[in-house]
């Protein structure tokens, strides 16, 4: 199965989540931006996008304020981004990135999820050879630049796949070079309205429809955490095959 399969259908492989399940990820995202890189956008590449895209989502002005906000406060401790790999039912591998201010409870919660539904965490690093780790703009177009020229100029800068899509192009970069790709889009007027960061399954296991239904219930279990920032999965759902 080839890679343009993939890229289109990295959303099948990522569990969004309702929207305020959004709201909450984007806001920890947002203050660990702040943390990182200060509270001033126009200094901090990451926070810059992250508004856009917080704006995109139609996340409401004053939760952007209050988790910049939250990243100065004195008495906050600041999140510790933590990954968690394992195997739902049916050899169906998870990924699991989290944001949290006690891991003993994010690890423990976990944990729990798998054994409760028939799945196995496994050790740190296990099952990350199975997903390419990538960055994702996504870009409005311009009309005096074709998307295949914009593909040529950024080729060199880690670009992965470019598609066109209702109206946006969508560009998929090495996660390395997320910071390189971002300053040339901006250097070069491109208007960002969504940047994100995604794990593409780069071997997909078959299930039946029956085993969808079983492996979504621990999916949809994690994503409720509120420690859980993204859940990844490599199931190839029957009518994608």
């Amino acid at each position: 199965m080839g890679r343009a399969f993939e890229f289109r259908k990295a959303r099948k492989f990522k569990r969004w989540g309702n929207m305020a399940r959004v709201f909450t990820k984007l806001g920890k995202e947002i203050t660990i931006a702040v943390k990182q890189g200060g509270p001033h956008a126009e200094n901090n590449p990451r926070l810059r996008v992250l508004i856009q895209t917080a704006r995109k989502e139609n996340m409401p002005k004053e939760n952007i304020e209050r988790a910049i906000k939250k990243a100065t406060d004195k008495d906050f401790s600041d999140y510790k981004e933590m990954n968690y790999e394992g195997y739902a039912p049916f050899g169906v591998a998870i990924f699991v990135e989290t944001a949290t201010d006690n891991t003993t409870r994010t690890v423990a919660n976990i944990r729990s999820y798998f054994n409760r539904y028939g799945g196995s965490l496994g050790t740190s690093g296990s099952l990350e050879y199975l997903f390419d780790h990538k960055c994702v703009f996504h870009i409005v177009p311009k009309d005096t630049i074709s998307a295949e020229d914009l593909e040529l100029d950024i080729i060199d800068l880690g670009l992965d796949e470019l598609i066109e899509e209702e109206g946006e192009i969508i560009i998929y970069g090495e996660f390395a070079q997320n910071a390189v790709i971002q300053k040339y889009l901006e250097e070069n007027g491109y208007e960002i309205t969504k940047s994100e960061f995604v794990r593409i399954p780069n071997d997909l296991k078959a299930v039946t429809a029956d085993q969808v239904e079983v492996v979504n219930k621990l999916i949809e279990k994690l994503e409720d955490d509120d420690d859980v920032q993204n859940v990844f999965h490599n199931m190839l759902e029957p009518d994608e095959a």
